[in-house]
């Protein structure tokens, strides 16, 4: 297992410099970091920083976002990362300051490698001055803005070299109040130490390998299913409205009888959507949602539990 760690934050907020950091201290400790960097626009400005002497094994998406609807790309750029090097020991992810983390995380739980990925968290920059003058953004940009910090697993007041004492103070207060469940810790340049970042998410996991604290305290797990036999859409269908409201995502491959290739199925927000693949695709799903390790799937029997 890879692990991955999720760097978010707004604009301008000192992610880059933290991913540079990151990845120094990783090949001091003799590890081979890879990086997935989501360019904002067209033009590889921030990946070319890291690129320049880092040797480090990356990946990027320009023009687009890292969530939504790049969320495809995302997955043929990792899957690149993967076949093309089979030393990788972490895979560090910048997400562009415009991307939802949740979102963006949700990009990464591919069935294509849901069983290679060990994904720690979300580490949050947040530029402590803007959080200060946040009523000065415009309503949507500020929205956002408080959604980064609002899940991430650990947060890093950064700037704080540009307050006063008392304005750390207050910075540090209410991010601790917006955001209960994640570890605080001030920073200039965004420099932290990797070994408290590893440690500090690992506590997190109390035990579960795939479960992950959102900010708002509650447990996300995933769970990876395999398939022993073809099933009909029908029949998938009634199985997937028979789950509990927990479930909030599903995608994955799924073999229906009388086609040659599994179809591409995803589930979110109650809705379902198939599309028909064209190669041959290993037959999994990997499912999201809260206290979903609960669940009987072992009653359903087309399928066998990978968890």
């Amino acid at each position: 297992m890879i692990d991955v760690y999720l760097f978010s934050g707004f604009l301008g907020s000192g992610k880059t410099s933290l991913l540079l950091h990151t990845i120094a201290q990783l090949k001091e400790q003799g590890k081979k970091p890879a990086v997935l960097m989501n360019e904002f626009g067209a033009l590889p400005f921030d990946s070319n920083t890291v690129e320049g002497g880092a040797e480090v094994p990356l990946k990027e998406l320009l023009d687009g976002c890292i969530c939504c609807t790049g969320s495809e790309k995302t997955e043929a750029q990792l899957q690149g990362l993967l076949e093309e090097n089979d030393d990788i020991d972490v895979i560090l992810i910048e997400t562009t300051g415009a991307a939802h983390p949740v979102e963006a995380l949700d990009a990464i739980y591919s069935p294509l490698f849901a069983d290679r990925l060990n994904i720690k968290g979300i580490v949050t920059v947040a530029d402590s001055k803007r959080w200060l003058e946040r009523d000065k953004l415009s309503p949507q940009v500020r929205a956002l803005f408080m959604e980064q910090i609002r899940h991430a697993h650990l947060l890093l007041a950064n700037k704080v070299d540009l307050l006063t004492e008392e304005e750390v103070a207050k910075v540090t207060f209410e991010l601790s109040s917006f955001n209960e469940s994640a570890p605080i810790i001030q920073t200039v340049g965004a420099k932290v130490a990797f070994s408290f970042i590893e440690k500090t998410l690992s506590s997190s996991k109390k035990g579960t390998d795939k479960q992950i604290i959102s900010g708002k305290g509650l447990p996300l797990s995933s769970k990876l299913l395999t398939f022993t036999e073809s099933v009909t859409k029908e029949d998938f269908e009634n199985w997937v409205k028979s789950l509990p409201d927990t479930v909030y995502r599903m995608k994955g491959y799924v073999p229906i009888s009388g086609y040659k290739n599994p179809f591409l199925f995803q589930y979110a927000y109650g809705m379902v959507n198939w599309l028909p693949e064209y190669v041959k695709m290993e037959a999994r799903i990997v499912i999201i949602g809260e206290g979903i390790e609960t669940l009987n799937y072992k009653a359903v029997n087309p399928f066998s539990d990978e968890n």
